[in-house]
This record gives structure tokens, C-alpha cells and sequence, in this order.
């Protein structure tokens, strides 16, 4: 009886232990790590309002944009591994959780023995004896969690979890972005498409003229060779657009798990952003940014991992139990009197491999350092995207107002030309040239636009948008 009660008083003892954590809590400190300034001062916002809480089906409105976006969170392949990838963690944190509850084994054996006639027993029982016996052990093992080891791997276990879902929300937002972008690209190849083959048209003409011009004697050889050059200069940049065209939609496809082919869309005209671009005030960067979130995760998992190396340098305390049935008779194998117990319980404290976890300690501090500069950096990096996005938008949008009164510009500038061709008071050298920069200030006009729709973009990006 007193046997029975020491136990159940040392299963009690090694209970209340586990309370006894020697591990710190991780706890973010938020005025070290989110400062209020940013983003840079002529960008500074006072509305706490953020396109990111946009959902990605509500802040684009292009139908066959949404409908491509969808199909890629669906079918995109690294999205998928990143997929299997959370699965994989879920595991892991599963069987960290299960460490808190003992092991439980059974093993049904059958044992067959026979001792050698030239050992001891062998020669003092004066003939060979024969021992087969049968068993149905049940084994028990449990580790008490008296310095919290077991606590904080599962902490660790979970925090690594948590980030594999962080990033694959990061992933996702990324191929929302990607998705977006090389849908606008299609979309200024066209209108580029579309502007050159007007131009070859007009080119055309003009070097009809030209030629007849210089038949009636107006013009030179010089100038009819100025124009074709011209005409052949436009035809080539055609080809050009139009495989740009295709290695794009071949882009796109794969995005999308396809195999390249032809896609429907719209036209960039027809593009806008009826939300306003507000950004919010940086602190919501940490709850916005899945990369940042994955960070932080990160150096939660490093920082619990560094608690399991502090707690192994104390003792452990295990729990072993064997219990079962055995005997030499089958058919006394399931009587009370075949019932066997054998109870161990083991307090262990390393003695001589102390470098070996002072090594694991050590690399464990030096990764949780590791993992802190990396947060704090993926921080910065969020700031950067942040303002270089907002500082892209503003410059390209100005750009496309500037790049228009110049197109303009020159319209008018081959119109009054010709005119004074016609009359005989310019040179055609002077139309050509026109017509040449006309064309120019029309497609850095169209880049110009493609780089406010990206800039857009990449603002609903870094601000964490479509992460959710």
C-alpha cells in the first residue's frame, strides 16, 4: 500500500512541476519596431483608411481580370505546393501537441528459448530445456513538461504553422499582383498594336505622296527614301508588339496551370479604380503584411526554440510502465495470476555532454538574432514598397499628362508641316520627323499609363491587399 502511495504522490509531484517554466514569453515590442514616420514625410497620410482592406474581387473591376485572378488562386501550381506545404505544419504541430500525453504500445509476442548444454545452467540441469512463452505487453511512457520544453515546442511547432500560412497568403498576393500586371501589359500591347497599324496606314499614304511629289519634282530621292524607312520602321515595330503579345499571354497562361493560348480581354480604356488610394498610418503594415506576419512568426518559432535548448540543460523527468500478461501456457495466458506491472520513474540531468547543449543554445540565440533582423527588415522593406509605389503613381500619372500635351504637340506639328509642303514653304524632312516623334510621344504615353496601372498595383500589394 505505501508503494502505491509514494507513486501516486511522485505522479502528483511531477504534475505540479510542470508549472514551473524557466522560458520567457515572447512579447512584440511595438514602439521599436513600428515607428510612425515610415513612410516618407511628403507622403504622410492622416486617414487610417487602407485600399488593403479591399477584397481583390472589389478593387478590380475588370470582369475578365477577376475571372483569370480566380482561376490562378485555384489552379496556380506553386500556390498548390505552398497548400501542401501548410499541410505539412499542421503535422508537425500535431504531433508536438500529442508530446503533453504518454505513449502507449502494445506488443503480443510469443518468445521461444532453449539454453546451450556447455553453459552453467546448461550443465546443472544435465539436458536441454525448451521455454516457449506467450505475452500481451502494454507499455506506457510519459515525460512530465516540468520546465515547459514540451510547452515551448509546441509554441515553436505553432509558430512555424502560422507562417507557412503567412507566406502562402504573401504567395497569394503576389500572384494576384503578377496576375494583374501582365493583364495590363496585353492590354498596352494592343492599344501599341492598334496605334501602329494606324500609323502604317497613314506611312503608307504619306510615301504614295511622297512619291508623287517627287514625280511632279517637289521632292527629292531623299525623301522618299526617309519615308519608306519610316513605313518599313513601323512594320517592324508591328512584329515586334505582336510577339510581345504572345510571350505575354504565354506569361499569363501559366499563371494560370494553363498551357499557352490566346486569351480574352478588354481594353485599356476601359480600365479604372473607383476606390481612393489611401494607404493608413505603418502600424497597420503589421497586421496587413502576410510577408511581415511570416516574419514575425519566424522569430516567435526561433525564440521558443531557444527555450527548449535553455530547459534542456535542466533534469527531465519520465515515466515508464510496463504491464501485461505472460505465461508459458497458452491456456493460461488470460488468468489474474499471468498479470505482470513493472513501474519506472527516472529523473535524468546531463552531466558530461553540457558543450553539446551549450552549442544548441548558442545557435539557437544566434537564429532567434537571425530571425529579429529579418523581421525588422522585412519592416523596412514594407515601408520602401509602400512609398516607392505611391512615389511611381504620382510620377507616371503626371508623366501621362505631359506625355498627351506632347503627342498633341506634335499632331499638330505634321499638320502645319504638311501644310506648308503642300505650299512649298518646308521641307518634307520637317513632316517625317513629326510623324516619327508623334509616334514616339504616343507609346511613351501608353508606357506611361501602363506604369500608373502597375504602380496601382503594387500599392494594393504592398499594402498587403489580396492577402486574405
Amino acid at each position: 500500500m505505501n508503494k502505491k502511495l509514494n507513486l501516486l504522490l511522485f505522479v502528483l509531484f511531477s504534475v505540479a512541476l510542470q508549472s514551473c517554466f524557466v522560458g520567457k514569453k515572447y512579447r512584440r515590442d511595438a514602439t521599436q519596431l513600428v515607428q510612425p514616420d515610415m513612410f516618407r514625410a511628403e507622403l504622410n497620410q492622416k486617414d487610417s483608411g487602407s485600399i488593403a482592406n479591399i477584397g481583390w474581387s472589389d478593387f478590380f473591376k475588370d470582369t475578365f481580370l477577376i475571372k483569370y485572378i480566380d482561376i490562378a488562386l485555384k489552379e496556380n501550381l506553386d500556390l498548390k505546393m505552398a497548400v501542401e506545404r501548410i499541410k505539412t505544419s499542421q503535422s508537425y504541430y500535431q504531433q508536438a501537441k500529442s508530446q503533453f500525453f504518454p505513449s502507449v504500445a502494445i506488443s503480443p509476442e510469443v518468445s521461444y528459448n532453449s539454453q546451450s548444454l556447455n553453459t552453467q545452467f546448461g550443465q546443472l540441469f544435465g539436458e536441454r530445456r525448451h521455454l516457449v512463452q506467450y505475452g500481451i505487453p502494454f507499455s506506457l511512457s510519459w515525460e512530465a513538461d516540468v520546465w515547459g520544453k514540451i510547452s515551448s515546442a509546441k509554441r515553436a511547432s505553432q509558430a512555424n504553422l502560422l507562417s507557412t500560412i503567412a507566406s502562402t497568403q504573401a504567395q497569394q498576393s503576389v500572384l494576384i499582383s503578377n496576375v494583374a500586371k501582365l493583364y495590363y501589359q496585353l492590354l498596352v500591347l494592343d492599344e501599341q498594336y492598334r496605334i501602329t497599324e494606324s500609323t502604317i496606314i497613314t506611312r503608307t499614304k504619306s510615301l504614295e505622296t511622297s512619291k508623287a511629289l517627287k514625280e511632279a519634282g517637289n521632292l527629292t530621292a531623299v525623301a522618299v527614301l526617309q519615308s519608306e524607312a519610316l513605313l518599313l520602321n513601323a512594320k517592324s515595330l508591328l512584329v515586334n508588339i505582336d510577339n510581345q503579345r504572345m510571350i505575354t499571354e504565354n506569361a499569363l497562361s501559366i499563371l494560370l496551370n494553363q498551357s499557352p493560348h490566346k486569351l480574352e480581354r478588354t481594353r485599356l480604356d476601359l480600365q479604372s479604380f473607383s476606390h481612393e488610394l489611401l494607404y493608413g498610418v505603418p502600424y497597420d503594415l503589421l497586421k496587413n503584411r502576410p510577408d511581415i506576419r511570416a516574419a514575425e512568426f519566424e522569430l516567435i518559432h526561433a525564440f521558443e526554440l531557444t527555450n527548449v535548448a535553455q530547459a534542456s540543460f535542466y533534469p527531465s523527468l519520465k515515466i515508464t510502465a510496463n504491464t501485461g500478461l505472460q505465461s508459458v501456457d497458452i491456456d493460461r495466458l488470460f488468468s489474474l495470476k499471468s498479470l505482470f506491472v513493472n513501474t519506472v520513474a527516472s529523473l535524468t540531468q546531463p552531466i558530461w555532454n553540457k558543450r553539446q547543449l551549450r552549442t544548441q543554445k548558442e545557435i539557437a540565440l544566434a537564429n532567434q538574432q537571425i530571425a529579429y533582423l529579418q523581421f525588422r527588415k522585412s519592416i523596412l522593406n514594407a515601408s520602401n514598397d509602400v512609398s516607392s509605389a505611391l512615389a511611381l503613381y504620382q510620377s507616371q500619372t503626371e508623366m501621362m499628362s505631359l506625355k498627351q500635351q506632347e503627342y498633341n504637340a506634335y499632331r499638330l506639328a505634321t499638320e502645319y508641316s504638311q501644310e506648308l509642303v503642300n505650299y512649298g514653304l518646308a521641307n518634307y524632312l520637317e513632316v517625317l520627323r513629326s510623324q516619327e516623334n508623334e509616334l514616339s510621344a504616343q507609346l511613351n504615353y501608353l508606357n506611361a499609363n501602363y506604369g500608373q496601372l502597375n504602380a496601382v498595383v503594387d500599392l494594393y500589394r504592398a499594402l498587403g491587399g489580396g492577402a486574405n
